[in-house]
C-alpha cells in the first residue's frame, strides 16, 4: 500500500517559516518529539522533502504544548484542548494565544481552562459545557463608589442615637 503526500497549499513568500531545529531550540524539545507529534498529528507542520517547515502559529501551539507537558499535563490531557478549540470554538491554540484573542487558556496545574468571556471560564477536561461564572469582587467595590450618595438620607453617630433616645425617654 502507498502513503499519499500531505497536500499543502503554498504560502505566500512573505510568510515566516521554521525548522524543526529552530522550532526544538524555541520550544525546548527535541527534534524526536516534534517528530512524534507529527507522526501523531499533534502539530503537522508542511513537509518539503524530508524537512518539516512550520510556521509561526504552529510554533506557538509547539512551544504551549511543550509548556503545558513540562507542568505535567498528559499529551492525551492536551489533545482534548485542542480538540475541543477546534470543533467547538472554531480556533486553534494559535489563535488562543494571540495578542489580539479575548480567549485565554489558565491553569492551576490540575485542568486547563479557557476564558472564553470576561466573566466566564470553562474547564476544558472536565465538563466544558458547564461554565464557572466570575464575579469580580475589584468591580464591585468600584460600582459601589461610583453610585451616587442618596440625599436626605444621614449615617447616625453614636451621639445622635444617644440623644435620640434621651429625648424620648
Amino acid at each position: 500500500m502507498f502513503k499519499t503526500k500531505k497536500v499543502r497549499i503554498d504560502l505566500p513568500r512573505d510568510q515566516r517559516t521554521f525548522t524543526s531545529t529552530d522550532v526544538a531550540k524555541i520550544a525546548q524539545v527535541s527534534l524526536r518529539q516534534l517528530q512524534w507529534w507529527d507522526e501523531r498529528k499533534v502539530v503537522s507542520p508542511r513537509h518539503e522533502g524530508h524537512k518539516r517547515i512550520y510556521l509561526a502559529e504552529e510554533v506557538i501551539e509547539i512551544t504551549v504544548i511543550a509548556e503545558l507537558r513540562r507542568k505535567g499535563f498528559s499529551l492525551q490531557k492536551i489533545r482534548r484542548v485542542l480538540r475541543f478549540l477546534q470543533r467547538e470554538m472554531g480556533r486553534r491554540l494559535a489563535d488562543v494565544m494571540s495578542s489580539d484573542s479575548h480567549l485565554h487558556l489558565l491553569t492551576d496545574g490540575k485542568s486547563i481552562y479557557l476564558e472564553d468571556q470576561q466573566d466566564r471560564i470553562l474547564d476544558l477536561l472536565k465538563n466544558a459545557r458547564q461554565p464557572m461564572f466570575l464575579v469580580c469582587v475589584s468591580d464591585q467595590a468600584k460600582r459601589l463608589d461610583e453610585a451616587p450618595p442618596k440625599k436626605g438620607v444621614r449615617s447616625e453617630t453614636p451621639a445622635t442615637i444617644a440623644r435620640r433616645t434621651r429625648a424620648a425617654s
